[in-house]
This record gives structure tokens, C-alpha cells and sequence, in this order.
């Protein structure tokens, strides 16, 4: 082997130790970064498990409340039905007729001389009309149409 290949070969191994160091040196920075970021995949994990976790509470909650709502609902029902039966039918239709009408409300309590259905209050010709009308009378609001229900706090 001539002194020139000995130097070109101790050149080679050079470089190539050289290069092994750089490729080393990559190696360690990627299982450094994939290191870091396997850390940020476990926290985010964590961070999505708590997430979850509340996720799943609500649920839980929604789901308690709107069977809660649905008991309440079937309850209302039953005394509805209940209370309707005894009332006249030209009244209960005339009752639907204005709940349909009128949002879901078709009669409203006089308080104080204001109708709660519109929240206006009557002027003293109409409390004079319903002061008038038997007990018995199917009294309406001027304003909203609704049927009124007297109460002691009405006003009259």
C-alpha cells in the first residue's frame, strides 16, 4: 500500500467518523424532540381525559334534569287532564283556542288591577265591567283577549 492510499484511506476513516458523529448527533436530537413530544402526547391525553370526564358529567346531569322535566311533564298532564274534566266544554275549547292564540297562555290572573297575560293594567270602565260580571262570568282582557281569573288580589 502506497503512502498516498494510506492517506487517502486515513482520510476516508476520517470523514466517515466525522459523518458517524453528525448522524449520531441527529439521533440524539430526534430522540430528544420525540422524547418531548411524547410528554406533550401524555399531557394532552391527561387534558383530554379531564375534558371528557367533564363531558361526561354534564351528560349525566342533562340527562338527570330531563328526566326530572319528563316526570314533571307527565305530573302537569295527569292534573291537567284531571282539572279539564271538570271543566264545561265550551270553556275549555274557548280556553285552547286563546292558548293557541296567545303563546301557550290562554288565561291570566287579574292581580291588582293588571292583567298578568299582556301586564297592562284595566282602565276603570273595564274594572267596573268585571266588577259587575257575576262571579261565575267568563271575564276577558280588553287588550290581550285572555281570559281573567279574579283572585282577593285582583283589585276589584
Amino acid at each position: 500500500m502506497s503512502p498516498k492510499d494510506l492517506e487517502n484511506l486515513q482520510h476516508e476513516v476520517a470523514s466517515l467518523a466525522k459523518r458517524q458523529g453528525d448522524l449520531e448527533d441527529v439521533v440524539l436530537e430526534v430522540m430528544e424532540r420525540r422524547e418531548a413530544a411524547q410528554e406533550r402526547v401524555a399531557e394532552l391525553t391527561g387534558r383530554v381525559e379531564s375534558v371528557q370526564a367533564k363531558v361526561d358529567d354534564a351528560v349525566a346531569r342533562r340527562d338527570a334534569a330531563t328526566a326530572g322535566l319528563d316526570a314533571e311533564t307527565a305530573t302537569a298532564t295527569k292534573e291537567r287532564e284531571l282539572v279539564a274534566a271538570s271543566i264545561p266544554a265550551d270553556l275549555l275549547k274557548l280556553y285552547d283556542k286563546l292558548r293557541a292564540q296567545s303563546g301557550g297562555v290562554g288565561a291570566a290572573r287579574l292581580y291588582q288591577r293588571r292583567c298578568e297575560g299582556c301586564r297592562l293594567e284595566l282602565n276603570i270602565t273595564e274594572l267596573n265591567e268585571v266588577r259587575a260580571a257575576a262571579t261565575d262570568a267568563v271575564v276577558r282582557c280588553e287588550n290581550c283577549r285572555r281570559i281573567l281569573v279574579r283572585t282577593p288580589e285582583s283589585g276589584l
